[in-house]
């Protein structure tokens, strides 16, 4: 005789309850298939950790180069890759030619690249930053006051954030990265997709 014929019919029962009430509490990111997306494999950036659970970005204002007002909410739609940078960062000049290789690759997936200048000087030190290294595709972008670094809980530079397109923070890089390798493009479109 089969042995699960030898459980009485009440066990099962409960057995199967236990299990579903198992299933139903796993928190979502972790049942989800999307909450997956977020786990980069090793040796692509090292530096990454996800935020769990994802969390609404700042809406804390910041400028363009024009003295326009943006803020965050209107990338809502797409996936941003937020970096926090200045002229004075040494890790942060390294990167900026990849960022601005990265924002050229991933507009045509709906992904924005974004670097937030946090230097005092505001414009003219960007501008003359972007001219001396050959900047074309990002955006000259300013956090007059640091309002976005400090509404973001970032402590050091350069920090990126990866935002949903939702608005939501799912995770950040600490420190330099290698943005435009394959695998990096690869893991920023799997978890910023639609």
């Amino acid at each position: 005789m089969n042995r699960l014929n030898k459980i009485p019919a009440v066990a099962t029962r409960a057995l199967f309850w236990l299990l579903l009430v198992v299933c139903v509490s796993i928190p979502r990111p972790l049942a989800s298939a999307k909450g997956g997306n977020c786990e980069a494999a090793e040796g692509v950036l090292d530096n990454f950790s996800r935020t769990l659970p994802p969390r609404p970005v700042t809406d804390k204002p910041f400028t363009d180069k024009d003295g326009r007002l943006v803020t965050l909410s209107q990338y809502r739609g797409r996936g941003v890759v937020l970096n926090f940078w200045a002229t004075w960062c040494a890790p942060c000049v390294l990167e900026m030619p990849q960022l601005d290789r990265l924002r050229k690759i991933l507009l045509p997936y709906g992904v924005e690249v974004l670097a937030l200048s946090e230097d005092r000087g505001g414009v003219p030190v960007a501008e003359k930053f972007y001219r001396k290294k050959g900047l074309k595709n990002l955006g000259i972008f300013i956090d007059s006051g640091g309002k976005v670094i400090r509404g973001s809980k970032i402590l050091g530079l350069p920090t990126t954030l990866l935002i949903d397109r939702q608005g939501q923070e799912v995770g950040r890089v600490t420190g330099v990265a290698e943005w435009d390798s394959d695998r990096t493009i690869a893991f920023i479109r799997r978890c910023l997709k639609p």
